[in-house]
């Protein structure tokens, strides 16, 4: 299915060359209730305060060495690491992320259609949910890079098309993540505010954005003003757990100098309910591998 349904009132510009300006969120975080499951009440509850929640234990033990197996096999192939999907680091040209994993592979594309992952994304949108995204991402011990604020949905917004903040990510770690090797970190409850970027957006700027991120990203003084606002969650956690997060947090990650790799499978679920159409502050759309226009709902 690949039918677009956009509305043309753009509630979260951004990008329009005149300057940074923090805008209310217009749009409910969680859109579905307790009784639908998996998630109770007060784990919902959680999620619209902060704009994420943690599991512990999402995948099993046998499955946490499948996915680290294929990883390793993965990043080792050099037919992968030349594929256009493939980001390789700009310095160590070590692999960073690979995209459209759900697709590419069976391995992952169970993962990524599960109900333990898809249930959840379907409670917290309050409808089918189609993959917006999908890859896996390497933070190699010693040379593992960076990654600075930013929220998602403003790049989806900008240069994908999607109206609205209904998205929610999740990330499942493949390896412990300690508070020194480059974890996710979010300024939790900054999701219930839009960050409208000053930047124009680049021509083919995904190209540069993966390996590090420029347009779009808050100036210093907003991001203090967050920071202060907001505070900082670092999210440590064992291998075999996750987190998920609303598009709309402020989040980055530190790189990682440690001999401690960290690595995930990252999905995105989008409502199919908005779904993505032109770009609203973009030249043109992002690659199909980084932005489907798939809306086949997940896990169906």
């Amino acid at each position: 299915m690949t039918t677009t349904v956009q509305d043309v009132t753009d509630l979260y510009p951004t990008r329009d060359g005149e300057r940074t300006r923090v805008i209310e969120r217009r749009d409910p975080v969680v859109q579905g209730t307790a009784e639908q499951g998996p998630m109770d009440a007060e784990t919902l509850r959680g999620f619209d305060t902060k704009g994420y929640l943690t599991v512990d234990e999402l995948i099993t033990g046998e499955e946490l060495e499948l996915f680290r197996a294929e990883l390793k096999r993965l990043s080792e192939d050099p037919e992968v690491k030349a594929d256009g999907r493939t980001v390789v680091e700009a310095k160590s040209d070590e692999v960073r992320s690979i995209f459209d994993i759900h697709r590419s592979n069976e391995i992952f594309s169970k993962i990524a259609n599960d109900p333990r992952v898809v249930d959840r994304a379907r409670q917290i949108l309050g409808s089918d949910v189609y993959i917006h995204q999908s890859r896996i991402n390497y933070k190699p011990e010693f040379v593992g890079k960076d990654f600075t604020w930013h929220s998602d949905f403003e790049t989806w917004h900008a240069e994908d098309g999607m109206p609205a903040p209904r998205a929610v990510s999740i990330s499942i770690s493949l390896t412990d993540n300690y508070s020194y090797n480059g974890p996710l970190m979010i300024m939790p409850g900054s999701h219930k505010h839009y960050i409208s970027a000053q930047e124009k957006t680049p021509e083919d700027n995904h190209k540069q954005s993966l390996v590090m991120q420029g347009a779009g990203v808050p100036d210093p003084e907003t991001l203090t003003e967050f920071a202060d606002r907001f505070g900082i969650d670092v999210l440590e956690g064992p291998a075999g757990g996750a987190v998920m997060f609303d598009s709309n947090c402020m989040h980055a990650s530190n790189g990682n100098v440690t001999p401690y790799p960290r690595s995930n499978v990252f999905i995105v679920y989008n409502s199919v309910e908005n779904t993505c159409g032109e770009p609203y502050a973009a030249p043109k759309p992002r690659p199909e591998h980084i932005a489907s226009t798939d809306f086949t709902p997940a896990g169906r």
